[in-house]
């Protein structure tokens, strides 16, 4: 296998190969090590010295099992490591410390430093990575799906409840094992032995599962708990284990039990789902099913089973939910074949375990790589400085209307770039580690795609495709590492001055262009779309790249980033885009929104589509189509349906609501009422009911599973008057022919706005 040479910064100083998992053991005093070697798994134990770093020696003074107390060079608060005898004694620790000082552990201000994962403090300690010497497709995967009954007259399962119950457990692995546990054969007790039998057998350094956090692993261990068994799927023959967690993703926090099992990873691909869509937003929900389709994981034969359906499958086709769990498996295994990747490759720099690394954002994983070299170079660690408001990059939006044809400039990497060539780093930054290691990343990752193009071998083109997603991930995290509250090396005034920046290169750009002859049309954080000059053709697309880069700093690179036959500039960061080959792009929350119903993003999408395809006229043909069906109840529900993710505990809802903090919520109505004990992150979907377009959405919302099709009770006045809005959106456009210059409008009152 081809391999880039290890950079110590990049990859840890420590370059032992084939480490697979580490955990806790001799009482804290070690780490258990399981490692791949020569093809097999072993094991053995690392001796272990927790750590705590304090900028004040006697808020640890004598405390008990310290045994060294160490000075670290440097101007940065944090001056001295402590290191103990063993992790009660280090969490002993840090308790003093909590005392002495009166703040709790890792507050911004705190005077110490204490980190409550010891493979990661292990890994700091040591600059060991994992993975090393192994690719993706080296790891052994296990997939797992469970299915379980409703005791009739409950709409959703209950682990608390005596005659709910698992009735299948789906397994898939990477080595082509497929198997399904089944109910109707086994009683639930001896079910679930049978599972950690084939876990322990298979031996898998990875478990992956879709809501396997928030659903399959909470159940599995609930039932377990009834029936006295313990899940032992550890490599040690340990209990798997699990914890009360939160998970920020963009600007949601999800609540879930976050669960783990000694020697092995836990993945869930529903988590990765999100972590992806925070970059691209491209996604059409978060379920296996649409994500098995859109990332074309889905058999052309797979079964499906309508969720509402498994109790009545179970008793009268159990052959058919078996399959059912068995697709679910198989396309999951599939899902994280495409999403994990960059993680495992992320777990091969960072010193984070792979879990960890699919469970911590991307600022937390900067101020890792930073902590770690500091530490090996025995230098003092900064405190976080106070958090400041930062400016935003240039977005502009120039003229409006149907564009054709359009290019798209922009500036490779323009904040990293930007940061290397100021340079902007980060005044605490006393050993210039920062950027450093941005400039390791950068080059990493320009020779792993280049070898990636060069090589034949599918499995290396893949691993090296691999590391340079995980590094652009990373790299493109250096400027909102400047702005994160806990980095320890943050600072704002550096981000401003990177925004600042990348203000002026992006209007500059946009003078440039227009100063050639081009007609900018919309410009973005990085970039500018714009109508090339009168004349001009595909072969002067580089000639005129020159011409525009003349003059900028050095560092700083363009590449035309996309040609397209047509775009619909509509608003600030919300156009549309069709390439040559007819594939439609949709950019911008007014478009995109998960917040409106899915037949107003199909009817958007048609009528973007028509625009741009130069049929203005079919336009409210097409919505006088979409009138009529709604009136003649032709809809299907899933299309009219409303999906939202419950942000806050229904318990939390209900208390602000009491005191009048908020307004009632249909989705938590229905939530109260539904008898399932719904927790933040939860989707609810729902249609409404009624008569007329003025009905109180949440007096009228009923659960989607309520919906009759031999009695549609779905509101057509209310869903009408949504279409007619998106007509009223969208009916200048088809009254303009090409482009006007953008001129800010007030937004109109509208109680039904969706944009």
């Amino acid at each position: 296998m081809l391999t880039l040479e290890r950079a110590p910064l990049l990859f840890g100083h420590d370059p032992t190969p084939g480490l697979l998992a580490l955990d806790l053991a001799d009482g804290g005093r070690a780490l258990r090590l399981w490692a791949r070697r020569g093809g097999a798994v072993v094991s053995e134990l690392a001796p272990f010295a927790p750590f705590l770093l304090t900028a004040d020696a006697a808020l640890v003074g004598e405390a008990p099992g310290l045994v060294a107390l160490e000075p670290l060079a440097g101007p940065g608060e944090l001056a001295w490591r402590a290191r103990f005898a063993a992790w009660a004694d280090a969490l002993a620790a840090r308790d003093r410390c909590r005392e002495r000082s009166g703040q709790p552990a890792n507050a911004p201000g705190a005077p110490y430093r204490f980190l409550a994962d010891p493979v990661h403090q292990y890994l700091l300690a040591t600059g060991r990575t994992s993975f090393g010497g192994l690719a993706f497709d080296d790891l052994r995967r296990l997939a797992l799906d469970i299915e379980v009954v409703t005791t009739e007259g409950w709409e959703f399962p209950s682990a608390a409840r005596p005659d709910d119950r698992i009735v299948a457990v789906a397994l898939a692995d990477s080595t082509g094992f497929r198997h399904v546990v089944r109910g109707d054969r086994l009683d639930e007790r001896a079910l679930l032995e049978e599972c950690t039998r084939l876990v322990r057998e298979r031996d898998p350094d990875v478990l992956e599962g879709h809501n396997i956090f928030r659903f399959d692993l909470e159940y599995l261990e609930a039932r377990a708990r009834r029936h006295g068994v313990a899940l032992a799927w550890g490599r040690d023959g340990s209990a798997l284990r699990g914890r009360p967690a939160r998970l920020s993703i963009a600007e949601r926090t999800i609540g879930y039990r976050r669960y783990e099992v000694a020697g092995r990873h836990i993945v869930d691909t529903w988590i990765l789902a999100q972590l992806h869509d925070a970059g691209t937003r491209d996604l059409p929900g978060f379920g296996l099913k649409d994500l098995a389709r859109h990332f074309g994981v889905a058999a052309p034969a797979r079964t499906y089973v309508d969720p509402a359906r498994i109790s009545r499958e179970f008793r009268e086709d159990p052959e058919r939910l078996m399959a059912y769990a068995a697709d679910d498996a198989v396309e999951t295994l599939g899902l994280a074949a495409i999403l994990a990747p960059p993680y495992v490759a992320q777990a091969r720099v960072v010193p984070f375990d792979y879990q960890a690394c699919t469970l911590r954002g991307a600022a937390a994983k900067i101020d890792a790589l930073l902590l770690r070299e500091y530490l090996h170079r025995a230098h003092a660690v900064p405190l976080p400085r106070p958090v400041a408001a930062v400016g935003g990059g240039h977005t502009a939006i120039l003229q409006q209307g149907v564009a054709r044809p359009v290019l798209h400039v922009d500036v490779t990497s323009l904040y990293p770039s930007l940061m290397l060539a100021g340079p902007i780093a980060p005044a605490s930054d006393t050993l210039g580690v920062f950027l450093e290691l941005l400039r390791h990343l950068r080059d990493f990752r320009v020779r792993a795609k280049r070898l990636a193009r060069e090589t034949a071998e599918p499995r290396e083109r893949a691993h090296l495709l691999a590391l340079q997603q995980s590094f652009k991930i990373l790299i493109n995290a250096f400027y909102g590492y400047l702005a994160f509250g806990g980095g320890h090396w943050n600072d704002f005034e550096a981000a401003n001055r990177v925004t600042a920046e990348g203000r002026a290169l992006v209007t500059a750009l946009i003078e440039r262009l227009a100063g050639l002859g081009a007609t900018p049309v919309e410009a973005d954080t990085d970039g500018v779309y714009f109508v090339p000059p009168p004349g001009h053709a595909p072969a002067d697309d580089e000639p005129l790249l020159e011409r525009v880069a003349a003059g900028l700093p050095p560092g700083i690179q363009l590449e035309l980033d996309g040609r397209f036959a047509a775009m619909l500039s509509y608003k600030m960061k919300t156009y549309a885009l069709l390439d040559a080959r007819g594939r439609l792009l949709l950019k911008g929350s007014a478009f995109r929104s998960r917040g409106i119903e899915p037949f107003q993003r199909q009817l958007i999408e048609e009528i973007v589509r028509a625009l741009l395809e130069g049929r203005r006229a079919e336009v409210r043909g097409l919505v006088d189509r979409w009138l009529a069906d709604f009136g003649a109840h032709r809809v299907a529900p899933r299309l009219f349906a409303r999906t939202e993710t419950l942000q806050e505990s229904v318990e939390a809802y209900r208390e602000r609501v009491q005191a009048g903090a908020r307004p009632p919520s249909a989705a938590y109505e229905l939530a109260l009422g539904s008898g399932r004990a719904l927790q933040p992150g939860d989707q609810v979907s729902y249609y409404v009911a009624g008569r007329s377009a003025g009905v109180a959405v949440n007096e009228y919302a009923r659960l989607l599973t309520d919906w009759d099709p031999a009695r549609p009770d779905e509101n057509a006045e209310y869903y009408q008057a949504k279409v007619l809005e998106v007509w009223e959106r969208f009916r200048p456009f088809t009254e303009l022919d090409g482009l006007r210059p953008f001129v800010e409008e007030p937004a109109p009152k509208s109680q039904l706005s969706l944009f």
